[in-house]
């Protein structure tokens, strides 16, 4: 391919596209950022879409959006705001305007902006771009007619014709940004593999926009490149934080030498996890789709009992549906994972947004004395890292964890590179020994961790019986004894109160910081980026950003003691700032709450920390 004469370089750049739900936007986006991430460029993606399954044609609320962010460098966000925004029609921009730069480009298809079109999306005028006050670079092309012009001898109908403009769009984006589209084509070929004629199609639509970008220069006198810095040497992939997840389980699966099983049931926006570990029989994974949460949970107990790796995947009402059976598995003391995506609440509140409000939910939310670990992932890629984290604690302490996530980061997706499995740790259950056979009761305990040793049935002469009711400490029987009671009640907290877990790591001006910023779990990327700009404008900020939530790393008071202020960032009404004043005597933080179903806005944190420092 021939690049544009005028080349400029940029060190960042972000790119939305949005059209309608049906105009395959996501799908858009993550080509772009498939392609981006192969060529070394740190991204970051937003797939921002509603929650309709599929809302009328052109109208306002049935807008999808996908944000990608790309640098040359790592990228913590997907950005504030756009360079280049794509609006496939009258009603993607009218709403979507408002995440572009006021210097964007932005890239319309003119057949989508005729009267009716503007009609659903409340235009006055029939000028939109005018009505908007829109001044900057606008590439207004007929997308539409030339799809079908380009397909015009492919034998499709006029509606297969249409599903492919996004591609036209992709391609022009690609164009703009001098990508590579043999990544696209390898792409697509694979997507559409039992369709060849539809990845050809979609493919020759891809070359179709680059070509009238190229041949046109699109209303722009220049086209622009995001070189890659230096970076470890390795495989990288485009992958998404529900994929990060899977991987993550079948990783900690591999490492432990068990076999993987996910009870589920499908719930947005963590069904990609049942979807992905469905694809991988042959690494010994067995998926069993439920017909409810509880069922789903009720499986991997059966599962876990039986010597599996065992997991349950859902979002915070099915956290709700699942809070007996995870009961359950605290009493019974079996290893258990229970992967919680957290979407928009309460009931079913925002179902496609994210938010971090099931945090009290997971620590808490179950009936009696029912201590479970707690950890959160930070981002796509460290979805992988929490998941075998998660595993490996759930083996090693036979104890049900709590994974959350969150619909950002679940999404989301970040440039990763392949890990080698030899540089995890290893992960060893605390199996029954030769010399317990034959006298063995499953609460006899390591005298050091108050981790219970576990049998696997079908061991002879290790044969027990495990269930909902309170046990005996020494025999295993049922007992209403209430100093028993007591005494079981205190072993299952302290046993979870002794798992180690690395301390938290401070960022930033850890040493003489005049404020610090506290986070924990999907926001690290914007809380960081916030720090970081304060920083470069001369205050002193640093970060602590919390992955384990319980048990809290051990140096938790000392941190959030030192610093002269604290503000306690969370996408929910102050329930960790909440927690950490119930857990560190005399920790009164600021708190900045917001719960709009999107991510922070870095500009927002700048200016919500800087007038706390002002105060």
């Amino acid at each position: 391919m021939v690049e544009h004469s005028k080349v400029t370089s940029l060190d960042e750049v972000v790119i939305r596209f949005s059209g309608d739900s049906g105009d395959g936007m996501q799908l858009a986006g993550n080509i772009f950022s498939t392609i981006s991430a192969t060529a070394g460029n740190g991204i970051s993606t937003f797939p921002d879409y509603p929650a309709d399954i599929r809302a009328p044609q052109g109208s306002l609320t049935g807008v999808s959006g996908f944000q990608v962010h790309i640098g040359a460098g790592k990228v913590f966000t997907p950005g504030d705001k756009c360079d280049v925004l794509v609006a496939m029609n009258a009603a993607a921009l009218k709403t979507q305007y408002k995440f572009a730069k006021p210097t964007a480009c932005v890239i319309i298809d003119t057949d989508c902006f005729q009267k009716t079109d503007l009609d659903k999306a409340a235009f006055k005028t029939d000028n939109p771009i005018e009505e908007m006050g829109i001044k900057q670079d606008v590439i207004a092309a007929p997308i539409s007619q030339m799809v079908k012009d380009c397909l015009a001898d492919s034998g499709m109908d006029n509606k297969s014709m249409l599903k492919c403009r996004n591609m036209f769009a992709l391609g022009l984006v690609c164009w703009l940004f001098n990508r590579d589209l043999s990544i696209a084509e390898n792409f697509l070929r694979e997507k559409f593999a039992k369709k060849p004629a539809i990845a050809e199609a979609n493919i020759k639509v891809v070359h179709a926009g680059y070509d009238y970008g190229h041949n046109t220069h699109a209303s722009v006198d220049h086209t622009y490149r995001v070189d890659t810095k230096v970076k470890a040497p390795g495989k990288y992939m485009d992958i998404s934080g529900n994929k990060a997840t899977a991987y993550g389980l079948i990783a900690a699966a591999e490492k432990a030498g068990l076999r993987l099983f996910l009870g589920s049931y499908p719930i947005t926006p963590a069904t990609d996890i049942l979807h992905e570990l469905s694809k991988h029989k042959s690494l010994g994974v067995a998926t069993v789709q439920c017909e409810d949460e509880i069922s789903g949970c009720a499986t991997a107990i059966g599962a876990s009992f039986a010597g599996a790796l065992a997991v349950t995947s859902t979002s915070g009402p099915g956290v709700c549906l699942k809070s007996e059976a995870m009961n359950l598995a605290v009493i019974t003391e079996l290893p258990l994972v229970v992967v919680d995506v957290q979407r928009g609440g309460p009931s079913t509140g925002l179902p496609t947004k994210s938010e971090q409000t099931d945090l009290l939910q997971a620590l808490f939310g179950r009936n009696g004395e029912s201590p479970m670990p707690v950890v959160a992932a930070a981002s796509p890629t460290h979805c992988f890292d929490a998941a075998y984290a998660a595993c490996k604690i759930a083996l090693e302490h036979m104890t049900p964890v709590v994974l959350m996530t969150d619909a950002f980061v679940a999404n989301g997706s970040s440039a990763w590179r392949l890990p080698d499995l030899a540089d995890y740790p290893s992960i060893n259950p605390p199996y029954v020994t030769p010399e317990m056979k034959g006298r063995y009761t499953p609460y006899q305990r390591d005298p050091e961790t108050g981790v219970r040793y576990w049998a696997i049935p079908g061991q002879e002469g290790y044969m027990h019986i495990l269930g909902g009711l309170e046990k005996d400490s020494d025999t295993g029987a049922i007992s209403t004894d209430p100093e028993n009671h007591d005494l079981m009640c205190r072993l299952r907290a302290e046993k979870v109160a002794k798992i180690p877990v690395p301390d938290v790591e401070v960022q930033g001006c850890a040493d003489d910081a005049d404020l610090l910023i506290v986070g924990f779990g999907g926001t690290y990327g914007h809380l960081y980026s916030a720090m970081e700009e304060m920083n470069r404008a001369g205050k002193k900020v640093a970060l602590a950003h919390f992955t384990y939530l319980n048990p809290l790393p051990k140096n938790t008071a000392e941190v959030l003691r030192k610093y002269k202020k604290a503000v306690v960032a969370e996408q929910n009404l102050g329930q960790f700032a909440g927690y950490l004043r119930m857990k560190v005597d005399g920790f009164v933080p600021y708190q900045y709450n917001v719960v709009k179903g999107q991510p922070f806005v870095v500009s927002e944190l700048v200016e919500a920390f800087t007038g706390i420092l002002n105060k």
